[in-house]
């Protein structure tokens, strides 16, 4: 299998991440340069259909988009340890606290930089009010992620999921526009600690 992926966006860091989670090696990484546009080539639009990262290439040649879609496909054949549920109930919950720190927290922060950081600006027409709209938003987001966290350790529940990854990458990705995090959630702030700390938090920057 080959992933295509690039160090800097967000999506395919969650990738990385659950692949170094779960000890994954034996996939070979292609990175792109999206500055460059080589996500926009014909050969890879060929492959992926979209001009978008990651992509997973498997060895069949059909190819995947969509980074949680390739998450699920990684956990069904390196099902150790589990991210996604081991059961219905936790499934549910599971996904229930992946789709709010998607939809509240990590989509906006990425609207957020997109749309602010100078570098980017060559993959879009940046808009500043999209900028300001979307990092409020994000930080609105984060309360719910605080309540949650005063509440149980990890998002998913008592141990690290894919709802932990989405959300902790989404806000990380903030540091390229040097967003601070509110101080009075402490909460968030001690989850934070304990994500930076995992050593898949340095093999999902790779």
């Amino acid at each position: 299998m080959k992933l295509y992926d690039t160090p800097i966006a967000p999506n395919p860091r969650r990738v990385r991440w659950v692949m170094a989670e779960k000890g994954i090696d034996d996939i070979e990484v292609v990175a792109l340069n999206l500055i460059q546009g080589e996500h926009k080539q014909a050969d890879y639009l060929e492959k992926a259909g979209l001009p978008n990262v990651p992509a997973l290439e498997m060895d069949d040649g059909v190819t995947i988009t969509e980074s949680i879609a390739i998450c699920r496909y990684l956990e069904s054949i390196y099902p150790e340890p589990n991210l996604f549920g081991g059961d219905v109930h936790e499934t549910a919950v599971i996904e229930m606290w992946m789709r709010r720190a998607e939809m509240l927290v990590a989509t906006p922060f990425m609207l957020a930089v997109r749309h602010t950081h100078p570098a980017l600006a060559a993959l879009e027409t940046q808009n500043p009010p999209v900028a300001d709209y979307n990092r409020d938003m994000g930080l609105r987001g984060l309360r719910v992620l605080d309540r949650r966290l005063a509440q149980s350790e990890w998002l998913g529940g008592e141990r690290l999921t894919i709802a932990d990854i989405v959300a902790f990458i989404g806000i990380d990705f903030t540091r390229m526009i040097k967003l601070p995090m509110p101080e009075e959630m402490t909460h968030l702030g001690r989850w934070m600690q304990a994500m930076r700390e995992r050593p898949a938090a340095k093999a999902g920057m790779s």
